[in-house]
């Protein structure tokens, strides 16, 4: 995804995890605020829950949220960043079904899904041995830059 989008210099990572997507964007020369409810060794130890916060951020935001509460981190997100900027989630294709998304895409569209054309192997937590198969999950970046009302632009890579 980070060869077809360009995102502002500094991005917040709110459910960093063990830092997996932290450190690729780091490693693209990106400022990266890494912060997760649970620490899981990696980005300030501070539980911080980013939901429930009222959050401010002079950038973009970069995550992969618990699928669970998918919908609450968007939502989130487009409140914390300013208009013209960029939240994008990796999230499961199926984020796409569901009359409350659905309301909330007319409402807020994407500006862009990046459909992953290759099956990818995601584990919880990164935790490949308890969760070693998990290829028949198709999963997409789905990114929103706040105040576009447009079309969505369906891309697909890998």
């Amino acid at each position: 995804m980070l060869e077809q989008e360009k995102f502002s210099k500094n991005i917040w990572e709110p459910a960093c995890g063990a830092g997996h997507i932290a450190r690729v964007l780091e490693e693209h020369g990106y400022n990266v605020k890494a912060t997760d409810l649970v620490w899981r060794g990696y980005g300030e130890k501070d539980s911080y829950d980013f939901v429930a916060n009222q959050n401010k951020f002079d950038g973009d935001i970069v995550t992969n949220p618990p699928y669970k509460i998918a919908l609450d981190f968007v939502k989130a997100s487009l409140e914390a960043v300013p208009a013209g900027n960029k939240v994008a989630m990796f999230l499961k294709l199926l984020f796409l079904e569901g009359k409350a998304r659905k309301k909330f895409f007319e409402e807020n569209p994407p500006r862009t899904v990046y459909v992953s054309s290759s099956r990818l192997n995601c584990a919880k937590n990164g935790d490949f041995v308890s969760y070693p198969y998990n290829s028949a999950v198709a999963y997409a970046w789905f990114v929103w830059e706040k105040g576009y009302k447009g079309p969505t632009e369906i891309k697909w890579i890998n």
